[in-house]
């Protein structure tokens, strides 16, 4: 129990972790998943070869039962489950994954929408012809060999691999800490670039370059971006942008289809097919009527059918920027060098490629010169025994046991171990005179053979010679014809919106509390009287707008809500439509001040606004360009400065705009005249300049006003009176004003509101009390600056006036007048 207890160690959890986690993620990435730069081949992959080549399962003969090569390399070599061990063996053999697939499948080995493959039951598989280019040498002491899990057989560290298999099929695992991602490559264009690096050492990667392209999907596609290529293939990592091949047909009925005949690598078919049908079926595009997964067994096709007289181009763009139709694709190419995870250029991939197979060369040639020379010496022992031929019988016949002959025959003629070994197992038949010139002509074979292995061993441009010359030959036999289309620069998609927003008219309503909608005109028409808005709600904008413009709407506490006019909910104009709070929130005692409607940001337009607390400042149109985050969060449109302060007014203001003086009334009866130029322009977060000297007074509202103009004022009082603008002399910004109503000592007037007085309207009075009065001006007569107008509302019985907005005269009346 005590030498129990002694072999207990008390260690911090840390470091315990630390450890083992750091022993953890090595196995992982040397052991699973990431791939060798010398043969690009992640451990179950490279065990999968071996053992199928070991059991004789290769190109030239039958194919055997996926389940027995998988039972076999689980059984031998890799101690995993069955079900990884069968994925990598099925996705060696997919031609849409690999550009050189390792392994010939008979049966279901999926496809391109990602359906999996049989099970291996069902399914037979073989080496392919190039996976034996993978192996060749093997059997010649050209790689270490390790024992195996259980220590019972050997297998390969790495194979020989005789084409440069990382680049030109590509690799993609993610480890501890480490993922890779390299796409594969055109063998004829890696090995000229390989043959190019071993005639040219240390290549510039430009030179590398005008034989590597770039990448070659089996899937084919376009590839955009040199510049991202040439750093990818500089560093290691890059980016590219990869599209579909797309062609647009001419179809019956004046119509067009967009045929899609190559999609981006690794991009599953069927789930593009799907999305492209639900943007159809949600409308997010108007214009495509149907489309059709078209592939056989002649190749992939996707036909999108568009309607009548649609913009083809503009909406592949759109579908270009909102589907896997085009990817992007992001070199990361990481790979076990030195026993080492490194990132790593195509430079130093070739170069590291170039350098093992010479390494694989040597060896091949040392284990070939070795034998040759074994074979030489006993072929000289045969010639030596077949010149003295009765005395060698006449030795043997003379032994007692083969032990014994051997013995006897090293003594009398100075023959080695092996050669005596040879002399007495040869067969009879062999002692002819024949024989003696077949031998002869075998040892000037492989004296030939000897030479030409020692030239190579010591002479590194014969060894150069012997690569470029095997090297010539794989890309003789494999090379195909580059796939994926290579383009400079990366297009900049740009999508009108008018592919993707059917463009009709519609009527938009914005109320003062905050609800917005837009509705048919058909549904406009048909209840034009009801507005759906609840009691105590007014209508702070409503006009017929186009799907294709956008509406700014501007707050009280100087916040700013923007809409495209197609993203408005849709309703029956009688419906109350959607409240703003529900995505963007709003203060409780906020509300929406004014809203305007804009067909482009970029039209000379700006905004003069206005604050109770005495500040003005006019901001461009452009400078309320909506962000990213329109839909949930509102836009500054002025800093207030005081926790109390509202904005009172905001007036569009154009390059048309005759109205050149600003007009200000504050609640206890100044006003203040100034031109417009005296405002100064700045931007959304500002606050402004100091419109008027307040001394404890605050703005009731401002107006925009020519000399000849007329302008109406209702008090807190239900007084009403209109009066001259003349009346109010023009003089500077911020500047005290002069009276426009007479200050009483008991119960004065203070100013509710003021508005201009436009021919052919009226004005409507709101109250506290949510009632609505009417006034006509032109029932009323001029006022002196002093006077305090005529007691019109009834503020006991109808409320207290809040505000007093311009409204449509009727006909009828103004036919009276």
């Amino acid at each position: 129990m005590a030498d129990n207890q002694s072999k207990i160690q008390e260690l911090a959890l840390e470091d315990i972790m630390g450890d083992r986690f750091g022993r953890y993620s090595k196995y992982i990435i040397q052991e699973r998943a990431l791939p060798d730069v010398r043969d690009g081949l992640k451990p179950v992959q490279r065990r999968i070869l071996f053992a199928m080549n070991k059991d004789g399962n290769t190109h030239d003969k039958a194919f055997r039962k996926s389940a027995k090569s998988v039972g076999n390399v689980m059984g031998n070599f890799h101690p995993h489950g069955d079900s990884s061990i069968y994925e990598a063996l099925v996705r060696m053999s997919q031609d849409w994954k690999l550009r050189v697939p390792l392994i010939e499948m008979h049966g279901n080995n999926g496809s391109i929408d990602n359906d999996p493959p049989a099970a291996m039951r069902y399914t037979e598989a073989r080496l392919s012809e190039a996976a034996e280019e993978m192996l060749n040498d093997i059997d010649k002491e050209t790689v270490d060999m390790v024992l195996n899990f259980d220590d019972t057989e050997y297998e390969p560290t790495v194979l020989p691999a005789r084409f440069p298999n990382l680049l030109v099929n590509g690799a993609t695992g993610i480890s501890a800490g480490y993922a890779t991602e390299i796409p594969p490559h055109n063998l004829g264009e890696v090995i000229d670039a390989v043959l190019y690096t071993i005639k040219h050492p240390n290549p510039s990667l430009e030179k590398l370059m005008e034989f590597v392209k770039g990448p070659d999907f089996p899937t084919g596609g376009i590839i955009q971006g040199i510049n991202g290529l040439k750093q990818a293939y500089r560093t290691g990592k890059g980016r590219v942008v990869v599209r579909s091949k797309t062609s647009v047909e001419e179809i019956r009925g004046n119509k067009k289809q967009i045929i899609v005949s190559e999609i981006p690598y690794e991009v599953n078919k069927a789930l593009l097919v799907k999305k492209i049908d639900e943007i159809r079926v949600m409308k997010k595009v108007d214009g495509i009527a149907e489309i059709r997964d078209e592939s056989d067994r002649d190749g992939l096709s996707i036909a999108i059918e568009l309607k009548k007289d649609v913009d083809a181009r503009g909406i592949l763009n759109y579908l270009f920027k909102n589907t896997d139709l085009q990817v992007s694709y992001n070199f990361n190419m990481v790979a076990i060098n030195k026993l080492r995870p490194e990132r790593m250029g195509l430079k130093e991939i070739i170069q590291a490629y170039v350098d093992f197979q010479k390494e694989v060369i040597t060896k091949r040639t040392k284990f070939n010169l070795k034998k040759a020379e074994d074979r030489l010496h006993i072929v000289a022992g045969l010639i030596k025994a077949l010149s003295i031929l009765d005395q060698v019988i006449k030795t043997i016949r003379g032994s007692k046991d083969k032990k014994d002959a051997k013995q006897n025959l090293i003594t009398s003629f100075d023959f080695s171990e092996r050669q005596a070994e040879a002399i007495v197992s040869l067969q009879l038949y062999r002692l002819t005179n024949t024989d003696v010139t077949e031998l002869k002509s075998e040892a000037k074979a492989l004296n030939d053979s000897i030479d030409e292995f020692n030239n190579i061993l010591n002479n590194p441009n014969e060894l150069s010679k012997v690569l470029s010359a095997e090297l010539r030959q794989v890309k003789k036999r494999y090379a195909t014809p580059r796939l994926s289309e290579i383009q400079e620069h990366i297009e900049e998609l740009v999508v009108d919106r008018t592919i993707t927003v059917p463009e009709e008219q519609v009527m938009v309503l914005v109320s003062q509390s905050g609800y917005l909608k837009r509705s048919s005109l058909r549904s406009y028409k048909a209840s034009a009287e009801e507005d759906g808005l609840k009691e105590g709600d007014f209508t702070v904008f409503k006009k017929e707008l186009n799907t294709l413009d956008h509406l700014i709407m501007l707050t009280n506490k100087g916040n700013l809500i923007y809409r495209p006019v197609h993203e408005i909910m849709e309703t029956r104009w009688k419906d109350t439509g959607e409240h703003i709070s529900q995505a963007i929130g709003l203060a409780d005692d906020e509300i929406i001040l004014k809203a305007f409607d804009v067909k482009n940001f970029d039209e000379p337009v700006s905004f003069l606004i206005a604050t109770s607390d005495g500040y003005i400042k006019r901001t461009s149109l452009k400078d309320f360009k909506p962000g990213r985050t329109y839909r949930k969060k509102a836009a500054v449109y002025i800093k207030l400065k005081a926790a109390d302060a509202k904005v009172v007014n905001v007036a569009k203001l154009t390059s048309q705009s005759t109205k050149e003086t600003i007009l200000l009334a504050t609640r206890n009866g100044y006003g203040l005249r100034y031109d417009l130029i005296e405002v100064p322009e700045v931007g959304p977060r500002a606050a402004g300049v100091k419109s008027m000297d307040l001394r404890e007074d605050e703005i009731a509202n401002f107006v925009l006003v020519n000399d000849h103009d007329q302008i109406g004022l209702i008090t807190n009082r239900g007084s009403f009176k209109k009066m001259k603008v003349s009346e109010i002399s023009v003089t500077s910004r911020a500047r005290r004003g002069v009276q426009i109503l007479r200050e009483l000592k008991k119960e004065p007037h203070r100013v509710a509101d003021i508005e201009v007085v436009e021919p052919g309207e009226a004005f409507e009075v709101r109250t506290s009390r949510g009632l609505i009065h009417d006034i006509i001006p032109l029932e009323h007569p001029l006022n002196e600056r002093y006077s305090n107008g005529s007691f019109l509302v009834d503020v006991d019985s109808e409320g207290v006036p809040v505000s007093m907005n311009l409204k449509e005269l009727d006909s009828e009346i103004l036919n009276n007048k």
